[in-house]
């Protein structure tokens, strides 16, 4: 672990992508077997490679308590040490590089062991003892990079592209074999034994082995898209969830965009399947729906995040899978097909009512486009998705070959009400931001943002609340209501996690208005409305998602 990270530093120190390349690709040309699918999976900043469900369950609080009783230092001056540094592995190394050093960290294996019995820790008691003992066999460098993997936040520039590129490079391999190789196996580390060994075509789509989702950017309007390509199709940019559906003719299984496993939460899509009798892959999104009618995402983010929806619950959201590509078929990878073809091949099966096809329509134009987002918005939908007809599938991609265009985001002017220290770039500085509307003689909180301000906005409003602080709570302060930012946000949902009741959907900062006064801030009736009429049915709104 202590050569782990000493490349992590040294890769942190520069911006050049091509020197990091180099730098990993020496470090990962060198590892042992048994130790170089580890490394490639913790280069990625995560515990577990991406197809895995499990997690380490380990938070900020847990690792305070562990850095605090190894260390000797009380909890304020571990909180003291944070707020400049703004993480958490950067906070352990400080605190543990002040006690007597052991003669060798935890190795690689050691971490992967440690991770594996975290994941499968009933109690946070448990765990904060395998904390305990890990830190303390731990040197002050090795434990940083322990703490950073542990809470997903590596920080050191390196993205899976960069580690796929790395493996290329260390092992002479062709870049878009390793890339082909991990996207259908979902795995860093096996992606890179492959390399190592010269066998990355032994990698194949599997089932029950979930895909990276293909992305789309986002364009402003119809000129925009027509600019990149001639022809398009159409699709309704659906309000729901990115769902992939694995079948094997007998058994059926979902799985979200970020690989989990969710068919118990919507039990009700795999049982219509039944024996389908044929194998396949759809990718799709699935939607709170009732009588051909969407509910909105609202009433499906109560199904959200449950083991198991009880039989109420199941009837009063009910939902369906609109599936819009067909991505292997009968044991045969589609991937590389043209979306014209893939989506003929999707037309050809037979669906059972939870499940459909959306329909697709070519566009040619500015009037086709804007007709088929109008005719979208009118249906409930969010936008419209422009797919290139000759376009393969490219899982994790964001590219130009789909589009997506949405409707004008609603704003709402809001007040901050708590600022909190951010991370990486932003450690010292008070940069997310907790805000609220007006309810009567009271604010209600209804969200949290940090992006959209610049580097200018956020100096000026650190030194702004640190002046207004009334109290300090750790990892921020509270404040004096008197910053009015304008908020753009993509929906509102229920929330238990604000006193309003309600949060804002993907908040973002518009603007800082200085030339506003807090009298003038939005009110909870109007975010009330915003959500009674975003496509909630009536009487369908549930209590907190």
């Amino acid at each position: 672990m202590d050569a782990f990270a000493s490349v992590a530093d040294e890769v942190a120190a520069t911006t050049r992508k091509l020197e990091k390349r180099s730098i990993l690709a020496a470090y990962l040309r060198e590892l042992a077997p048994e130790s170089l699918p580890i490394a490639a999976v913790f280069l990625t900043g995560r515990p577990f490679p991406l197809s895995s469900e499990r997690t380490v369950n380990v938070g900020g609080a847990l690792l305070r308590e562990a850095v605090v009783e190894v260390t000797g230092v009380s909890p304020k001056e571990y909180d003291a040490a944070y707020i400049p540094l703004g993480d958490a592995g950067d906070t352990a190394a400080q605190l543990l590089g002040g006690r007597e050093q052991p003669a060798r960290s935890l190795t690689l294996e050691g971490v992967r062991r440690l991770c594996d019995e975290l994941a499968a820790c009933p109690t946070a008691t448990e765990r904060r003892a395998l904390l305990i003992g890990a830190l303390t066999a731990c040197r002050a460098p090795a434990a940083r990079y322990l703490v950073k993997i542990l809470t997903g936040a590596l920080r050191i520039g390196v993205q899976e592209s960069l580690v796929e590129e790395a493996l290329a490079e260390a092992f002479g391999r062709d870049p878009d074999a390793v890339r082909q190789a991990n996207m259908l196996l979902g795995d860093i580390g096996r992606t890179a034994l492959l390399a190592r060994e010269d066998r990355l075509t032994d990698a194949r789509l599997a089932l029950f082995r979930p895909l990276k989702c293909m992305l789309a950017t986002a364009v402003d309007g119809p000129e925009e898209a027509l600019g990149i390509g001639a022809e398009w199709l159409a699709e309704d940019k659906l309000d729901g969830i990115r769902c992939q559906l694995h079948c094997d003719g007998a058994e059926t299984r979902l799985y979200s965009r970020t690989l989990d496993e969710i068919t118990r939460q919507f039990p009700e899509v795999a049982a219509g399947l039944g024996g389908a009798g044929r194998e396949f892959v759809c990718d799709g999104e699935l939607i709170a729906a009732m009588d051909g009618e969407q509910l909105g995402f609202a009433q499906l983010a109560r199904r959200l995040g449950r083991k198991g929806p009880d039989e109420a619950l199941t009837r009063a959201v009910p939902v369906a899978l609109v599936v819009f590509d067909l991505l292997a078929l009968d044991g045969r990878p589609l991937l590389a097909e043209p979306l014209g073809e893939r989506r003929v091949r999707l037309q050809g099966l037979p669906l059972p009512p939870l499940l459909r096809a959306t329909e697709a329509l070519p566009v040619r134009d500015v009037a086709g486009v804007e007709a088929a987002f109008g005719a979208a918005l009118a249906r409930g939908n969010e936008g419209l998705m422009l797919k290139d007809p000759r376009s393969t599938y490219q899982p994790g991609r964001r590219g130009r070959a789909w589009l997506k265009l949405k409707r004008p985001l609603a704003t709402l002017d809001v007040v901050v009400v708590a600022a909190e220290f951010g991370h990486g770039r932003r450690r010292g500085l008070l940069s997310d931001y907790t805000f609220a509307v007006r309810d009567g003689e009271r604010l209600a909180t209804v969200g949290k943002a940090y992006s959209g301000v610049t580097a200018r906005e956020i100096a000026f409003l650190t030194e702004h609340f640190r002046r207004s602080a009334v109290e300090d709570f750790g990892p921020g302060v509270l404040v004096v209501p008197s910053i009015v930012l304008e908020v753009a946000f993509n929906g509102v949902q229920r929330s238990g996690r604000h006193n309003s009741g309600f949060a804002l959907r993907f908040p973002r900062i518009k603007r800082v208005r200085l030339d506003k006064p807090v009298a003038e801030i939005d009110t909870l009736d109007r975010v009330r409305r915003l959500w009674e009429t975003q496509g909630t049915r009536e009487g369908g709104a549930g209590g907190p998602a």
